[in-house]
């Protein structure tokens, strides 16, 4: 049988919460071998965070599965020495912590590139290992903040809107490391020669907003949020309430299809309103939205099935699960009992899984240490004096 696509990738994962983790279990679902790096104290706290699911969090479960976990006081000589080896071995290193943390413990980029050229380290932070607001705290609001997209989400007149999906710690911490790291990893393979991946949150926020960047070159300034092409500003793009209380998502940016959406609706009158803007524009969104809350969403739901015009129900993340569409994409699994997502991405002649579940706090510290050659005796010895 083919071997997992990444079979050949050994990854160390410093990283703590939400970004580094889901980004190195995306490569665990590949077939990388991804070793959790934690400290012998708390740990990633990520493991009691939110509703438990035994002496785990949930969160914690669907963020960390298919890894292997080592615990190793970095801050103690001996504990960096047995993670200097476990580089040796590997071909990345994630980390998650504030600029200049790697380097204060000696284990830096140049210092683990002198000891391994071929060595990638990614580093994940808010603000990237350089600039004026390098060392500043922050979280996603913060980011996106910074990026000009919190600004751009939010209905006319309103204030910017908040999402619980996470767009700078998922775009940027999760994505856009994966992305720099394979990177890295195909250049080294190549040159001999490894890399520092620089992976700024705020940096990816900012680089991914496509159409507010196109306005400022057009026009000098965004149009305010609720009022462009994307965020409800024209009656062929936008959220329209139904009969019970739950929401269509209407996406008819083609004329073909906003034609189809108002025959559908029996309203042919309001085709010329396709992308109209200011006073007309607000008229056709009224009207149409009248004819949204005359029926439940299931009804239009039922009737839009059938008509290929980018009109669908907006779902609860409850119903997604439950989705054919996604189930039938293997977008929901199961791993020790509990629900989870499944790979994003699908790989001919590769089918994921099955995936083992997160990791208990060193499960593997044996073990990984058994493989550098580590006898029963050093390790009991190890574990008495704190350093695993």
């Amino acid at each position: 049988m083919r071997q997992k696509p990444l079979a050949n990738l050994r990854v160390l994962d410093l990283t703590r919460l939400l970004p580094g983790p889901l980004a190195t279990q995306h490569l665990a679902d590949y077939g990388a071998e991804v070793i959790k790096v934690e400290d012998t104290g708390a740990g990633d706290y990520a493991r009691t965070m939110g509703a438990m699911n035994g002496d785990t969090s949930f969160f914690y479960q669907v963020c960390n599965r298919g890894k292997k976990s080592v615990r190793l006081d970095l801050k103690r000589a001996e504990g960096r020495e047995l993670f200097l080896r476990l580089v040796d071995t590997a071909d990345v290193v994630v980390e998650g912590f504030r600029p200049g943390v790697m380097d204060k413990l000696g284990l830096g980029y140049d210092a683990l590139a002198e000891r391994k050229p071929k060595i990638v380290v990614c580093s994940i932070s808010g603000y990237g290992q350089t600039g004026p607001y390098a060392l500043r705290a922050g979280h996603d609001i913060n980011y996106i903040g910074y990026a000009g997209v919190l600004d751009q989400i939010g209905t006319a007149g309103g204030a910017p809107a908040l999402s619980n999906l996470q767009i700078g710690d998922l775009l940027g911490g999760t994505m856009s490391a994966l992305f720099g790291l394979l990177v890295a990893v195909l250049d080294a393979r190549a040159s001999g020669q490894g890399r520092h991946v620089d992976v700024a949150m705020t940096d990816a926020a900012l680089a991914h907003a496509i159409f507010p960047l196109a306005e400022v070159l057009a026009h000098g300034t965004v149009q305010p949020r609720g009022e462009d092409l994307l965020t409800g500003g024209v009656p062929c793009y936008g959220v329209y309430e139904t009969a019970d209380g739950r929401h269509m998502a209407v996406g008819s940016l083609e004329e073909k299809f906003w034609h189809l959406v108002c025959d559908t609706l029996g309203r042919p009158d309001l085709k010329a309103a396709h992308l109209a803007t200011g006073e007309e524009g607000a008229r056709a969104r009224g009207e149409v939205a009248a004819i949204f809350r005359s029926r439940t969403q299931a009804e239009w739901t039922a009737l839009f099935d059938g008509v290929d015009c980018c009109v669908t129900p907006i779902l609860r993340l409850e119903e997604s699960l439950e989705n054919p569409q996604l189930r039938a994409r293997g977008m929901v699994t199961e791993v020790d009992g509990v629900r989870q997502f499944g790979p994003p991405v699908r790989l001919s002649g590769f089918e994921p899984g099955p995936f083992a579940p997160a990791p208990q706090a060193g499960a593997d510290s044996d073990a990984v240490l058994e493989s550098l050659g580590l006898d029963a005796a050093e390790i009991a010895r190890l574990r008495a004096a704190g350093v695993i």
